[in-house]
């Protein structure tokens, strides 16, 4: 059975950790490895760097941590975006190993 995933898109890396640490307090889920994207107009941005937080469990855990990291990134530099995959198809399940965080 596939684990559902939530990539919870936030600005900044402290935010993130912020984001990831109040997801995995409130529900049963793991942490795939985040991800990093520098957008194109990140000079006028406040924080230059979004960064994808992404957590795995069944789908109600995951909504409860996605809920959770959403209200965190709020009380610091705020969500980009973020998105629940219920059912991941397997092809897809590789990219969500991807990481541009060990990168220059």
């Amino acid at each position: 059975m596939s684990e559902a995933i939530g990539i919870l898109e936030v600005f900044g890396l402290t935010t993130a950790f912020f984001a990831a640490d109040a997801g995995c307090k409130a529900a049963d889920v793991r942490l795939e490895v985040f991800d990093k994207n520098k957008p194109g107009n990140a000079d006028s941005l406040a924080v230059p760097l979004i960064v994808a937080v992404k957590f795995r469990g069944s789908i109600s855990d995951v909504n409860a941590a996605m809920e959770a990291g959403r209200e965190a990134a709020k009380t610091i530099s705020g969500v980009v975006t973020s998105h629940i995959i219920a059912k991941p198809e397997k092809d897809t399940e590789k990219l969500f190993k991807i990481s541009a965080l060990d990168k220059n």
